[in-house]
């Protein structure tokens, strides 16, 4: 699609106008809350209510200020309404406390931004009273003890807001979030939200989203008062990631369908704006804008919205296989943050400047991006971006975890969506047939149940190569938590270590199994999980020699050849079980019978526009314990992936323990 500059932001205008009005039939008679239809999450109506004013205020907020106030829908008085109510104690309408709900405190800093960002046509024009029931609402945040992730922020920015209107705030707090926040910086533009086990294991699209939009917006709201030399390290950290976030897009506009929230779809484009706005960006200004008009218009096309502009819980059509328990109807709206270009000034030349191709049509290319642990390739001919994953994987590495999909799988792409049967939201034993496939490196056990991976340790990442090794485990009750809650029990299984080769559409897996191999396992890899068209013809699934293949829906092609121990190929079909469509399928090879132990098992992993026309040679050997697996790529480069054996020493905790010790 192409539209002139001011095209652009008119689009952009009418985009936010529609899904502001929307969402008016369905608030309550004073605007408090907005209670949209669906399925309430787990915090009730009455919090989705909540959420659905202060994250669509969100949105308004950023309408009003880049248009200097220009107010043709009364955006300011219908949100001004619903504050005056929401906040009155004896209103029927009245919002939750914090102590009532837990959820509160993220829609607070949605609030608080808003009217932050409204100051002269909303804070500035109520009545004191509300601007004290405001204030009050907000004033138990000061003290509270928030969870160790993007959490704290809401804190922050709250505290923030109400130390320049009046309110309470403590100095304490503040100090308390700037420390964690570095704490959970891993480098090179990235942080963890949040540790677990002591550990930088969560990364996701928390990373832009929440851990560079918040620490600068507190800035940018306190003002003179933000400690010194603040504003310009958290400038100076985004900058850093934005260079490795322009090419995390694909060329259809889409992020990647990796980690948790997905449904709030386009929020992933606030670092991107928030580069702009705090000129804490590499990006061209058309660049960003590009970005930007790509992702908008991938999601508006996909079905984002419903026939009343509402926007759904999904990726692209409505699906609750991504959602989390705190998932309801109003969660997709944090997607207002995909809008904070419009807090930009018309003038502003990512509003002016031509737009400019996406990074990944500019050329293929390959990045090691160390924090996460991930390797990136991105192919300028089918505008694909693909990681390959041996970093975070969002698991305590102290006890076992069911693998929960969006983060344990090898790979991610901006294609491609991994396999999540069930509903989690639902409880535990909603995800009850989410037993890893694509993507994932498993071994079968005699009932053919496939082993979790998480946790993972990250063993090297090195150039186009990295290694990661985990303990196999499997869930032993019938119905598990995918999630890892407290009542799951596992029983342990062999060392897997799993390397990985990555140049262009390909990726070379190798594999290793150590243990005890009088258990007698099946190993089996699986390839990318791509949405088909059941009506396509010819059939678009195939195994052929050591060989399987899928035909994507929309033409994307997956590959995966058993290039070392592993003849067997198959193809397993889906149904209800991926964001990107209802029907899917994904190959796999595997070993003919048991796994054979201290010896290295390849696979050749494809995805692309189309076959690979000529795949990498490889060879195997050994250096000592070690083994090396030689990759010769078709343009000759070469890489040498290393698979060392596991030392029992390095995780004593882990060798031979009791069943009660794999309580998760």
């Amino acid at each position: 699609m192409t539209r002139t500059p001011a095209q652009d932001r008119a689009h952009w205008e009418r985009t936010a106008d529609r899904l502001l009005l929307a969402v008016r039939p369905y608030a309550t008679g004073e605007h408090a809350l907005i209670q949209l239809p669906g399925t309430p999450s787990h915090n009730g109506v009455r919090s989705d209510g909540l959420e659905g004013f202060a994250r669509t205020f969100l949105l308004a907020g950023f309408r009003l200020a880049g248009a200097g106030g220009a107010d043709p829908h009364d955006l300011a008085g219908w949100y001004a309404a619903g504050l005056a109510a929401g906040t009155d104690p004896d209103n029927p309408e009245r919002w939750p406390t914090f102590a009532e709900c837990d959820q509160a405190k993220v829609e607070a800093a949605s609030v608080a931004l808003a009217l932050h960002e409204t100051r002269p046509w909303i804070w500035d024009r109520l009545d004191d009273k509300v601007r004290g029931r405001v204030l009050d609402w907000l004033a138990p945040m000061v003290g509270e003890p928030m969870p160790g992730n993007n959490w704290i922020w809401f804190q922050g920015v709250t505290e923030a807001f109400a130390r320049t209107a009046g309110g309470q705030w403590r100095q304490q707090d503040l100090d308390r979030v700037i420390a964690l926040t570095d704490g959970w910086y891993a480098g090179d533009g990235w942080y963890s939200d949040g540790l677990t086990g002591g550990e930088h294991r969560n990364f996701d699209h928390y990373n832009g989203w929440a851990m560079h939009l918040y620490p600068l917006w507190f800035c940018r709201i306190l003002g003179d008062a933000a400690p010194g030399g603040l504003l310009d390290r958290y400038r100076d950290r985004l900058r850093r990631f934005l260079a490795d976030q322009r090419l995390l897009v694909g060329a259809n506009g889409s992020p990647l369908v990796q980690g948790r929230s997905l449904t709030y779809r386009h929020a992933a484009l606030a670092p991107v704006w928030t580069g702009a706005l705090f000129d804490a960006t590499p990006l061209a200004p058309g660049e960003t804008r590009g970005l930007a008009n790509r992702m908008l218009d991938h999601f508006t096309a996909h079905g984002a919205t419903d026939a009343g502009d509402l926007l759904t819980l999904g990726w692209h059509r409505p699906y609750r296989g991504i959602l989390q328990v705190y998932s309801g109807p109003a969660s997709p709206y944090w997607a207002s943050k995909g809008f904070i270009g419009l807090a930009l000034p018309p003038r502003h030349p990512v509003w002016t400047e031509e737009e400019h191709r996406l990074g990944v049509e500019q050329g293929d290319f390959t990045r090691t991006l160390t924090a996460p642990g991930w390797l990136v390739s991105g192919t300028a001919s089918d505008g694909v971006v693909r990681v390959v994953n041996h970093g975070g994987d969002h698991a305590d590495p102290a006890r076992p975890h069911a693998d929960d999909p969006c983060y344990a799988r090898f790979a991610y792409s901006t294609h491609t969506a991994p396999e999540t049967p069930g509903d989690p939201t639902a409880g535990p034993g909603a995800c009850a047939d989410a037993e890893p496939l694509d993507n994932a490196v498993v071994l079968l056990d005699a009932a053919g149940r496939a082993s979790h991976r998480r946790p993972a340790t990250r063993i090297s990442v090195d150039g186009a190569t990295a290694v990661s090794r985990s303990r196999a485990h499997w869930p032993e009750d019938a119905t598990w938590d995918p999630f890892g809650g407290p009542d799951t029990r596992y029983t342990p299984g062999p060392w897997i270590t799993v390397g990985s080769a990555l140049r262009g559409p390909v990726e070379v897996r190798a594999v290793r199994v150590d243990g005890d191999p009088g258990a007698g396992h099946v190993l089996r890899i699986g390839g990318w999980a791509l949405a088909t068209d059941p009506r396509s013809a010819p059939e678009p699934r195939a195994v052929d020699g050591d060989k399987a293949r899928v035909e994507g829906a929309g033409g994307l092609v997956s590959v995966v050849v058993g290039a070392h121990r592993l003849p067997r190929p198959s193809v397993v079909a889906g149904t209800g079980s991926n964001a990107i469509g209802a029907a899917s399928a994904t190959p796999v090879v595997q070993t003919e019978g048991h796994v054979a132990h201290g010896t290295a098992h390849i696979a050749l992993v494809h995805l692309g526009g189309a076959d690979p026309a000529v795949l990498p040679q490889v060879t195997t050997r050994a250096e000592d314990t070690t083994l090396l697996v030689e990759v010769t790529w078709p343009d000759g480069a070469h890489d040498t992936v290393r698979l060392p054996a596991p030392d029992p020493d390095e995780h004593p905790a882990a060798y031979g323990p009791r069943k009660d010790q794999h309580r998760a």
